[in-house]
């Protein structure tokens, strides 16, 4: 049995699993709107027990993935017909997001601070579990076959023999071709075509097989690390060089060599010319990155972006530059590291970064 845990990581897993909309009403009624086909953002919000801004927030962070669900946003005259159709309130808005089946059960799959969420989850892979342990082949199929068999056999026989005239004719040696001949048409017609397919399937579902398997060691893999790595509140409780030594192992994690986490001083303030961890990405550019470890409601300012700019770029000559830091930016400082290339590590991308995401700058660009 898998770590429910996984469907929050894998998207080609929880495609696989946008059939099983039944688990849904296992878990808690569904409340659809009189069309019986949607539910709004508040109805969704309300079915997982969270606030509306987590499923709003959830469709801004997933917004492709649920739309291939089935996700949609009405507007104009599309909402005012949907509106008279589905008899409801005319004064709801100039828009209206609408929520299919399928893209509730992708919610329960991406949905982290959900009891019923992670009810549902528990139950998609327990179906899954269900399917894979059932057997592949309906026997009944084998005991057609061998009617089948029989049947063509015997026609074969009788065909033969009416071709050779009266019993008086026929002879041990030419009975033993005859029978030869029935069961040798009758296999080739049926047995190795069916063979030949049971083959094909079997080498597809292998090669399927080897993948999902590829794909949850994987997942595991990032679930330990996780869990080893520990929550945001776990990165502030560390000292300035254990920050940077988590950094320089997510920055290995997706993919870059040769990083290596400077000799930093604890504490980590001031310093203006410090870096943290040096490295390339993984197609090669060169990577450059400083941790500044901030108590939640202090800020990085404009100040500081600045002053990791003239180091970064001008001495290291960055092509990945990050500045990472357990604080918020401000607006001015967000807006200076976008002019010069800088990825602004802020504490909430931190924590998406530190749950599994992958930070665009590091990806390959070639």
């Amino acid at each position: 049995m898998f770590d429910e845990g996984i469907l929050l990581e894998s998207q080609s897993l929880r495609t696989s699993m946008t059939g099983h909309t039944e688990v849904l009403d296992r878990v808690k009624t569904l409340t659809l709107l009189p069309d019986d086909l949607h539910m709004t953002t508040r109805m969704v919000a309300a079915y997982f027990g969270v606030g509306i801004k987590a499923i709003r927030s959830l469709v801004v962070d997933h917004r492709q993935e649920l739309e291939a669900n089935g996700y949609r946003v009405l507007t104009g005259a599309e909402l005012s017909s949907f509106k008279e159709l589905s008899s409801l309130d005319k004064h709801t808005g100039r828009h209206l997001a609408l929520f299919t089946r399928r893209t509730v059960l992708n919610v329960a799959m991406l949905l982290r601070d959900s009891v019923v969420a992670r009810q549902v989850r528990t139950y998609l892979l327990d179906a899954e579990s269900g399917q894979r342990s059932a057997p592949p082949v309906d026997n009944s199929v084998f005991h057609n076959l061998e009617k089948w068999l029989d049947a063509r056999v015997l026609h074969h026989v009788e065909q033969r023999l009416a071709e050779w005239g009266p019993p008086e004719t026929r002879n041990e040696a030419r009975m033993r071709v005859l029978a030869e001949e029935a069961v040798r048409s009758a296999v080739g017609r049926a047995v190795v075509p069916l063979l030949n397919e049971l083959i094909r399937s079997d080498s597809e579902l292998r090669h399927r097989l080897a993948g999902h398997q590829e794909e949850i060691a994987r997942l595991n893999k990032v679930l330990w690390e996780r869990e080893s790595a520990g929550s945001l509140a776990a990165l502030d409780e560390m000292d300035h060089r254990a920050f940077a030594q988590h950094i320089a192992w997510l920055c290995r994690r997706d993919g870059c060599t040769g990083v290596t986490a400077t000799a930093a001083p604890a504490g980590g303030g001031g310093h203006e010319g410090r870096i943290d961890v040096l490295g390339h990405t993984a197609d090669g550019r060169r990577l450059v990155a400083r941790c500044e470890r901030r108590a939640p409601d202090a800020t990085v300012t404009s100040t500081d972006v600045q002053a990791f700019v003239g180091t970064a770029k001008r001495e290291h000559r960055a092509e990945a530059a990050l500045l990472v830091s357990t604080a918020p930016f401000t607006r001015d400082a967000l807006l200076r590291a976008s002019r010069h290339d800088v990825t602004a590590v802020h504490r909430g991308l931190l924590e998406s970064w530190n749950n599994g995401a992958r930070l665009r700058v590091l990806e390959s660009v070639g």
